[in-house]
């Protein structure tokens, strides 16, 4: 009987553990580290997702972002980088963006598919906003971002 005890505590101890991480998986991450770019005269306020864990997340799970925010992804080099809408909620658009900050092109992309979504070059920067910001500020692929991570060091 106290074996059954034991193992039925330790169970549950399990259960306990795995809906904690579950629940932690379909959650938005928000205590990532922000930083400030510009786009000419707009300022966009970023979350910088630069380990493999906080990029495979991204945005996904957001009902709702600000209209000036966005999430820039940060890789360690430049590669063809391809992205897909798995779990997430917001219509976004892709700046696949050159070391120097020039946008090497933009690619819009549908809540909840798993449609590719590649940079048309190597690139180590992604930034994602949504969906009609880059539009509706007139920037488009050759446009040059401002900030921190695209300083020459």
């Amino acid at each position: 009987m106290k074996l059954v005890k034991f193992i039925s505590i330790g169970l549950l101890g399990l259960a306990a553990v795995l809906g904690n991480t579950l629940q932690a998986q379909n959650t938005p991450q928000l205590d990532l580290p922000r930083i400030k770019l510009s786009a000419g005269m707009h300022l966009i306020d970023t979350t910088v997702a630069a380990t493999p864990e906080q990029r495979s997340t991204g945005l996904m799970f957001r009902k709702e972002m600000p209209t000036a925010e966005g999430m820039l992804f940060v890789f360690e080099q430049a590669e063809v980088q391809c992205f897909w809408m798995k779990n997430t909620l917001l219509p976004l658009t892709a700046a696949f963006v050159a070391d120097d900050g020039t946008i090497v092109n933009l690619v819009d992309m549908k809540p909840q598919t798993l449609d590719s979504h590649c940079s048309k070059q190597p690139v180590r920067f992604v930034l994602e906003m949504n969906q009609g910001w880059f539009d509706k500020k007139g920037i488009k692929a050759g446009f040059k971002l401002g900030g921190r991570p695209f300083e020459k060091k």
